[in-house]
């Protein structure tokens, strides 16, 4: 009987790369599982290059409403800030992906859970000490933070394999998103003396790009948490969506 891991799968390079790499060099038969916390746009795209990459199974599941209710509106309501400066969202989320990787490890019969962190961020830390604490017998493997490739090396590797590769962009940010935040990192951003470029952000307009009339919006809340938007929307993850496309 083959062992079998689940990984935390976003559909991009690193995580496809992990899909064989899990596969033939570790022995796994890999099933592939991906939370959509408001973060996927093509989730058709991403379950087929799972199953190119080799996955006996590539598992979307809908957390947006888990995540903002049990996750991100708990911070809401707390003000939790890193540090006391930096808005939680990206982190926010690993403790719930942690949390169904092990859900999905026991459906399964799977004795190890993988998730693609490097060695080098606060992401791992957060995985890993989720993942023991829900089940500390599971076998952990971060296949970028073992192998350490560096990112020309990922994607020939995955040329070399025949790894379907996903779109590609050209830039030397990394970014994480979900429907609570978006978080960048990496390239002139590392320089603590450099002020972040414009060209880092996707949700806001530059000042000069803004209507010179401002726009009104009325958000009621019960208890610290939003329940209703201009008077009109009341779904929660409607509320935020709604809030994320006003530039």
């Amino acid at each position: 009987m083959s062992k079998k891991i689940v990984l935390a799968y976003s559909g991009g390079l690193d995580t496809s790369v992990a899909v064989n790499i899990l596969r033939k060099e570790y022995g796994y038969e890999v099933y592939c599982m991906t939370a959509d916390l408001g973060n996927l746009p093509d989730n058709e795209d991403i379950i087929k290059r799972g199953l190119e990459a080799g996955a006996k199974e590539v598992q979307m599941i809908d957390a947006k409403k888990e995540f903002l209710e049990h996750y991100a509106f708990p911070a809401l309501k707390a003000n939790a800030m890193y540090q006391n400066k930096y808005p939680l969202a990206t982190a926010l989320a690993r403790p719930l992906i942690a949390k169904m990787l092990i859900e999905k490890a026991k459906e399964v019969g799977a004795s190890a859970v993988a998730h693609g962190c490097t060695g080098k961020g606060n992401d791992q830390v957060r995985f890993d000490i989720s993942l023991q604490t829900l089940k500390p017998d599971i076998d952990i493997i971060a296949t970028g933070r073992e192998n350490n490739m560096t990112r020309e090396e990922v994607i020939n590797y995955a040329k070399e394999n025949k790894i379907p590769l996903p779109p590609i962009k050209s830039s030397p940010y990394s970014t994480d998103e979900n429907i609570w935040g978006r978080s960048i990192e990496c390239g002139i951003l590392e320089d603590p003396w450099e002020a972040p470029p414009e060209e880092i952000y996707e949700w806001t307009e530059p000042l000069n790009k803004t209507p010179i009339e401002p726009e009104s919006i009325t958000i009621e809340f019960t208890q610290g948490i939003p329940i209703k938007l201009n008077e009109k929307i009341s779904d929660p993850i409607e509320i935020i969506t709604t809030l994320n496309r006003r530039h």
